[in-house]
């Protein structure tokens, strides 16, 4: 059987994340190792020793390109800062919508309307026995104490007031009392609950029994007549919860009570280890559905794998959700889409293959269970806040919508260092190019800076094409033109194979020798000269002059820039791209805007990105931004710093290990520095391309000494 349309399904598909929490600062005193385990206290030290441990912590290493230990990935966390490993995560994940349950206290989160950077759709989903606590901290006026209606009163009508702007609430009565939930709790005994509660004093939280059932019944009444759903806590979870008091079959007699049978339950986290009894409830009740959050990625493979194959033994497949639970490390969303797409695939893979289902609906399921699902069941018609005013459907409408509408920029960079692009409609895009391509004269990458023709003697012609391929990992959004999107591309032959003359595959094809052979990684770090210019005019002729006159870091340079950076470097953060300085340069109207390091690979993607945003975003403010080695004959040129080091299991080996060298340098490194000077006549044909820099070539060998220097230290 070929799985290859499955596959294609589960990898493409935009996901809905129908339950997750807030990040957190990266200073919180959350610590990471808890995006890996339930466990707290003395059991978290053995967390490092169980299998999914070990399996997050690999797949993280390889999505930030870190050595594999719990101490680089945070190192890296460190270095990158927050919005740049959000933006790696989310991008890398595909979640086109989040619903966030905000009631999880955790220490620095950030609030719903941060979390709009991160995906299309941010939503609520209001825990009620939080609300409950809350409501109870309050002060009440003239001195006067709670009472179970006042309490009611403020509770049902806090429920109310906000019905319109989320999309559902939850309880985790689970974790407080259990969830056999007692339908016929009388007033007396929640009226007695609540006096315990008050009793034990602010802030208060919530255990006692009655008064839990008390809010849950209270909760399901307001979100029947709201059409609003109720995710549930099921399955496991830390100690605070009794897990015997947590399996869904406890929910009988809410299920069985007519009062409550329109109200839509979903059960969380796969009910694990109580999958089986969550599949049996949601095929015999109408109102019960199910998330497989939290079991992914917490469990082993076999485990995943098991527990959706579990759910999905009785229980129609049109009532299973995915979500992440993902919770104060943005890692926590990528694990949950990462393996969730992995194990999707296996379970209905299997499914086909045992006869249970066909291939095309392999493929339905898949879209139902990532998105279409959630879409159809978190069904608001109308919300605030966070969220527009346009309900799911209409809003995923839309946004396939602008898929028809917008353009694609599919960008390469010739062997003279020139950014092109062909762009393509989105839904061509979407339809063709992602997966066939664009054709391209092959002698259109040794088309130099000054001349619409192939360099002669280069042995390219505009007979013969290769394919622009693009690099799906590197596409985004366009910060400063938001229906668009651009991408970087591979250069094939037309058999499908890397083409000899691509620059991208001839630094991974560097790259791999050095890694192959030596053992080696690059790392590196760029920092961006160039001029800011604006028009004036003299004599009735256009001329560009430096925007600014003043010195090196002068204050005044960057106070007269300062929109425009800020937006730039908002702009390069949306790119996940981390902006470590800013500052004036020594040249009139000159600055400079430092990047932190990363892979070469990495780096070199986030510099050809870097240079369309500076130059774009000056030209919305009216400004000419060039990198012109030499815009000026009487004042100095501009360059592009590069950083390097090689590193080997994760350490700089560019440092010596003892003092006995004069200048702290590793024997790698001086070997290193002496093949970059043997070989520089033949780097200046790349480092030097474009005629203008033969002014800048003089200054190249004085500054290579500097380089030569900062290779050693730059990590």
């Amino acid at each position: 059987m070929d799985f290859a349309e499955l596959r294609r399904a589960v990898e493409e598909v935009e996901l809905i994340d129908a339950h997750a929490h807030n990040i957190v600062e990266l200073n919180s005193n959350f610590a990471f190792i808890h995006a890996f385990s339930e466990a707290y206290g003395d059991a978290v030290s053995f967390a490092p020793h169980s299998i999914s441990y070990k399996r997050s912590v690999r797949e993280i290493a390889e999505l930030y390109g870190c050595q594999c230990s719990l101490q680089s990935v945070e190192e890296y966390r460190r270095v990158s800062g927050l919005q740049s490993i959000c933006s790696k995560c989310f991008k890398a994940a595909k979640i086109s919508a989040i619903l966030i349950d905000d009631g999880l206290e955790l220490d620095k989160k950030h609030d719903l309307k941060w979390h709009e950077s991160l995906t299309p759709l941010v939503g609520r989903i209001l825990r009620v026995e939080r609300l409950a606590e809350k409501i109870l901290d309050e002060v009440l006026p003239h001195g006067s104490h709670w009472t179970l209606d006042k309490f009611t009163e403020a509770f049902v009508s806090k429920l109310k007031s906000v019905a319109s702007e989320i999309f559902g609430l939850k309880s985790i009565a689970a974790y407080r009392s259990g969830l056999e939930i007692n339908t016929k709790v009388t007033n007396k005994d929640a009226e007695k609950g609540l006096n315990e509660v008050l009793i034990a004093g602010k802030p208060f939280r919530i255990t006692n029994k009655n008064l839990i059932d008390y809010i849950f019944l209270q909760s399901l009444e307001v979100a029947q007549s709201y059409d609003l759903p109720m995710q549930i806590h099921t399955g496991f979870g830390d100690t605070d919860l009794d897990m015997r008091l947590s399996n869904p079959l406890h929910l009988r007699a809410v299920l069985e009570d007519k009062r409550y049978s329109k109200c839509r339950i979903v059960l969380l986290h796969a009910s694990y280890p109580f999958s089986r009894e969550a599949s049996y409830l949601a095929s015999v009740y109408s109102q019960v559905y199910l998330d497989f959050g939290l079991a992914i990625p917490k469990l082993s493979v076999h485990g995943m794998i098991s527990s959706v194959k579990e759910l999905l033994e009785l229980a129609p497949i049109n009532k299973v959700m995915f979500s992440t639970d993902g919770y104060a490390f943005p890692e926590t969303f990528y694990l949950g889409a990462k393996k969730s797409r992995e194990v999707v695939f296996s379970v209905l893979r299997d499914a086909c293959i045992d006869g249970d289902l066909s291939i095309p609906e392999a493929v339905e399921a898949a879209n139902d269970i990532f998105a279409r699902n959630a879409i159809h069941f978190y069904k608001i018609k109308s919300a605030t806040g966070t969220i527009t005013s346009r309900n799911i459907l209409s809003q995923k409408s839309n946004i396939a919508l602008e898929a028809e509408l917008s353009l694609v920029r599919l960008m390469w960079v010739d062997i003279s260092g020139q950014h092109r692009c062909r762009v393509v409609p989105g839904k061509r895009f979407n339809d063709v190019v992602k997966e066939h391509g664009v054709g391209l004269a092959s002698g259109v990458v040794a088309v130099p800076s000054y001349l619409d023709t192939t360099v002669e003697g280069s042995g390219l012609t505009a007979v013969g094409e290769v394919t622009i391929m693009p690099d799906l990992s590197t596409k985004s959004r366009i910060p400063w033109s938001k229906q668009e999107e651009m991408v970087l591309c591979n250069l094939q032959t037309k058999r499908g194979e890397a083409w000899e003359y691509c620059p991208r595959e001839a630094l991974r094809r560097v790259l791999k020798i050095l890694k192959h052979e030596f053992d080696l990684v690059v790392n590196t770090g760029f920092e961006n000269e160039f001029y800011l210019l604006k028009s004036v005019t003299r004599e009735g002729k256009e001329e560009w002059v430096p925007i600014d006159s003043t010195h090196y870091s002068s204050t005044s340079a960057f106070d007269a820039t300062s929109p425009v950076f800020q937006e730039v470097i908002a702009a390069l953060h949306s790119l996940g791209i981390l902006v470590e300085q800013v500052h004036a340069e020594a040249g009139k109207g000159q600055f400079e805007v430092i990047l932190s390091y990363s892979t070469c690979t990495e780096a070199a993607d986030q510099l050809i990105y870097t240079r369309e945003v500076i130059k774009s975003i000056a030209r919305k403010h009216g400004l000419l931004a060039t990198f012109m080695p030499k815009c000026f004959l009487d004042d100095i040129g501009s360059g592009a710093h590069v950083h390097l080091s090689l590193s080997q299991n994760g350490q700089n080996v560019f440092m010596a290990s003892d003092t006995s060298s004069k200048y702290g340098i590793s024997a790698i490194g001086k070997k290193f520095m002496a093949g970059v000077l043997h070989h520089i006549s033949s780097i200046c044909a790349f480092i030097a391309p474009h005629p203008n820099r033969l002014l800048f070539l003089i200054a190249v060998h004085h500054y290579l000494i500097m380089i030569i220097f900062e290779i050693s230290v730059r990590s």
